[in-house]
């Protein structure tokens, strides 16, 4: 029986990062919980074994039962009966073994009965669940639907609420309906209040992920006669008071042990979490930065499925008396396969990294006053975090499709059948470049960090970095495609054209993508060998891209923009 960290090394080469000694020591306020609680860890080293032990669990449940019951889960799916959603009878199991074994509200503080993880550890459990069955990561990762709780409710409510998620009850978002999608300005389930003060739900929701879970954040209509985002606040519901019926579940492509529902709220008791009118615009904000980091873990998660049930078909399969592995056609696309999935790895743990940092500031800053160094340094991740966000859901959900794909290629006509997983991960594949915003969302959110010059900023401090003599023509490669990408954006803003720039919005961000993803394998090259095949291919991938996209701009006229409309 596998075990799914254990049997990945580059999980802990991305777990013992430079950077984390850093990120403990603020998560452990220099390690005083010690004093509270005789698990807490005394140092870092304390802290990382610990780390290190939680996702070795991690691993072993996910290698062993979690991953064996994934076909039994996505052949008997979710139903809806008398109101309420019906787990898959493998999933039941599957969450009843993550209570006993500790693994829910993972980031949540030990005062609240979580492990106090970090945001890196966490998402990295996130990856190595969502290798053993893409749709449970669903239910078991809205745990952090708890952060929303803990950054912006009441201390009752924390109290409340938030050890419940420790202990196992489920989460979920409720924010999209029928008649409104990405577009979430446009909610209008209604939230009025009693004579009482006591805050009343009413209305509909769709898709939404675990609609049936025990504590659910809920973004509703609070102010009356408002038609925009600033009339919207966020509600805590809890399904022991009622008031909320399943109307239906959703017949899914894929990830189908993850019930999606349709939900109709009548007259369903709710409390206000935070300030009215900041729903949407801060506390969803906040949530769904949360959850695109979670659907970029689980894109990985496919990714490193796919790479591996391909490579092991590619090794057993033989054809004309030899392994395909052994012909350069199907060689080339297994290696490609792993280069994507490094490069995606990468950037996952570089966005985890940056948003802990920040996060872990605003947190202090609830307890003391920032220095203007530590203010400064929690602006400067900030904004690293917030560019990085987008790219990584957006790049890795791509990536994840494309490896998807390319399993079932290396299995051929078997790819197509049931027989084998290949044919169920490309199904769940599918929706991690659509839910949380789409890939075509994401360049919309991550465009201005190309024409602000935040992802020029970071390219360069990569570039600055040192690599050994036989990395350089690597780095080389990267700093021809900087200027290419530097070349690319100046001419877009040269046009100074709004819908101009939208169009050219895609190829500049997965250029900047490619860069980046680039410097992050040459930094994991440096320093780790087993990466080296790994950004010397993907260095070549990261080269044509960047080439083709740079060309396609230098030789586009704003007149033609023209042919490209509807």
């Amino acid at each position: 029986m596998a075990n799914f960290y254990t049997d990945n090394p580059d999980l802990k080469h991305h777990l013992n990062h430079p950077l984390m000694q850093k990120i403990v020591e603020l998560k452990e306020r220099n390690f005083s919980d010690a004093e509270k609680f005789d698990y807490a860890p005394r140092n870092f080293e304390d802290a990382m074994d610990n780390y290190d032990k939680v996702l070795e669990i991690v691993g072993d449940l996910c290698g062993g039962l979690i991953a064996e019951n994934a076909e039994g889960v996505d052949h008997q799916g979710a139903s809806c009966a008398d109101g309420h959603a019906i787990y898959a009878d493998g999933t039941v199991v599957n969450l009843d073994a993550c209570r006993k074994a500790g693994l829910m509200g993972m980031a949540m503080p030990r005062r609240f009965g979580g492990l106090n993880f970090p945001i890196t550890p966490y998402i990295m459990a996130a990856d190595i669940v969502s290798r053993a069955d893409t749709g449970f990561e669903n239910l078991w990762g809205l745990q952090d639907c708890a952060e929303t709780i803990y950054e912006f409710a009441d201390e009752d409510q924390k109290a409340r609420f938030i050890p419940r998620v420790c202990e196992g009850e489920t989460m979920s978002m409720d924010l999209t309906e029928p008649d409104a999608g990405s577009d979430l300005q446009s909610v209008m389930l209604k939230a009025t209040q009693d004579e009482d003060g006591t805050w009343r739900l009413n209305g509909v929701k769709r898709f939404i992920t675990n609609g049936d879970s025990d504590i659910h954040l809920v973004l509703a209509r609070s102010e009356e006669g408002t038609k925009d985002g600033r009339g919207l606040s966020m509600f805590i519901y809890d399904k022991r008071n009622g008031g909320v019926t399943v109307r239906r579940i959703e017949n899914k492509m894929g990830i189908k042990g993850s019930p999606t529902c349709e939900l109709v709220y009548k007259n369903a008791k709710a409390e206000l979490c935070g300030n009215r009118r900041l729903g949407l615009i801060k506390y969803v904000m906040a949530l769904m930065n949360g959850a695109r980091l979670g659907i970029a873990a689980q894109s990985v998660g496919v990714s490193e499925l796919a790479y591996r049930e391909a490579l092991a078909y590619a090794k057993d399969r033989k054809q004309f008396g030899k392994a395909i592995i052994e012909f350069p056609a199907v060689a080339e696309l297994i290696s490609v396969m792993k280069a994507k999935l490094d490069a995606s790895r990468a950037l996952l743990y570089e966005c985890s990294r940056f948003v802990d940092m920040y996060k872990l500031y605003e947190d202090i800053a609830k307890e003391r006053s920032l220095t203007a160094d530590e203010r400064a340094e929690m602006k400067h991740y900030s904004k690293l975090a917030d560019a990085l966000t987008p790219m990584a859901k957006g790049m890795g959900s791509e990536y994840c499709n494309q490896n998807a794909y390319d399993c079932i290629q290396v299995h051929g006509g078997s790819g197509f059948m049931k027989d084998y997983a290949c044919e169920r991960l490309y199904r769940d594949a599918r929706i991690t470049s659509i839910y949380e915003g789409t890939t075509q969302l994401q360049v919309v959110a991550a465009i201005r960090h190309v024409t602000t010059g935040t992802y020029k900023a970071l390219i360069d401090s990569y570039a600055a970095q040192e690599v050994k003599p036989e990395l350089q023509a690597l780095k080389d490669n990267l700093a021809a495609m900087t200027e290419q990408y530097v070349k690319a954006v100046d001419a877009v803003a040269a046009v100074n054209d709004t819908a101009y720039t939208d169009f050219m919005a895609r190829r500049m961000v997965e250029m900047a993508g490619n860069i980046v993803m680039g410097y992050l394998l040459l930094a994991d090259a440096q320093r780790n060998d087993s990466f080296v095949k790994s950004a010397t291919v993907y260095n070549k991938l990261a080269q044509a891209e960047v080439t083709k996209h740079a060309d396609f701009i230098a030789n586009f006229t704003p007149d033609q923009l023209a042919y490209y409309k509807a």
